[in-house]
């Protein structure tokens, strides 16, 4: 299932695009797509970011989020 999201453009934006970009629905769709997971993304990093210093808290040891990801790739996980 689908919805619809609306939004209000200057007439002269809206031409312009439609002029460089006949399927704009499609590559909004994708840039929509790409911004939630960013943003996903993000998220996740800052509730890791939070963890890891509540943990370093408790335990006297801090590694960074980068650190830990870094790490993880060093090792090819």
């Amino acid at each position: 299932m689908s919805d619809v999201i609306a939004i209000r453009v200057p007439k002269e934006l809206k031409k312009e695009y439609l002029e460089l970009s006949p399927d704009y629905a499609e590559e909004l769709r994708a840039f929509i797509e790409r911004e939630v997971k960013r943003k996903k993304i993000r998220k996740t990093l800052e509730k890791l970011d939070k963890f890891r210093s509540e943990l370093g808290k408790k335990t006297g040891v801090t590694i960074s989020a980068a650190e830990i990801i870094r790490e993880d790739r060093d090792h090819g996980h």
